[in-house]
């Protein structure tokens, strides 16, 4: 509901209300503050810097250098569509170094909800569990494609006027895409738990690295 609310009904009231007033470019911007408020309020009620945290409040800063830095309407949405698109190629990047975004996020809050995260980094570095993060960053970098590919069309087609849709299509494609993505997420948990195994092999590991630290000092 507070998604529903800060990404697009505010952002669309404010536009519509705003555009004649001051004028296309102004109205963008200002539409972005409640997104922006919220999305720190996100960030604090993680109450920790993490690799979550760190994208939140990185993608926060970059996207809104971008917008106030744009000059117009038509460039802002222009250059919104190419953020999309690098943002999909850093995920994809994230594969290529073997170090999965997704993975990431997931030690994140898996050490938020009390769980040792030296343990859960050897769990999920399995072969098998490794793999399901690579299609999950595969995901979020479709998410991206696909939402910057519509952006461009519609601004082919509409100019100024796609920004009602973009705003709307956006939340669809990011909604839409989240459902395999927490998918991914929950097979992850269902090999762990089936897995237990795994979880003791982890567990013996890290604490095999903790005694030859020890060992050494």
């Amino acid at each position: 509901m507070l998604d529903i609310i800060c990404y697009v009904i505010f952002p669309l009231v404010i536009w519509h209300m705003l555009r004649d007033p001051i004028g296309d470019y102004y109205a963008m911007l200002l539409s972005s503050v409640p997104g922006i408020i919220y999305t720190i309020y996100r960030f604090k009620a993680l109450k920790k810097i993490n690799v979550f945290g760190i994208y939140m409040i990185s993608t926060l800063v970059v996207g809104t250098l971008i917008d106030v830095l744009s000059g117009s309407a038509i460039n802002l949405l222009w250059n919104n569509v190419y953020y999309a698109y690098a943002m999909a190629g850093l995920f994809l990047v994230t594969i290529i170094i073997r170090r999965p975004i997704a993975l990431y996020f997931a030690l994140d809050f898996t050490e938020l909800q009390g769980f040792d995260r030296q343990i859960n980094k050897k769990l999920f570095f399995h072969k098998k569990i490794y793999y399901i993060f690579n299609w999950i960053v595969v995901a979020f970098a479709l998410q991206n494609i696909i939402l910057a590919s519509i952006k461009a069309w519609l601004i082919t087609k509409y100019g100024v006027e796609a920004f009602d849709e973009g705003i709307i299509l956006r939340q669809v494609v990011n909604w839409g895409l989240t459902i395999p993505i927490i998918g991914g997420y929950l097979y992850v948990g269902k090999i762990i738990n089936d897995s237990p195994d795994l979880v003791k092999s982890a567990s013996q590991t890290v604490e095999e690295e903790k005694e030859s630290i020890a060992q050494e000092s």
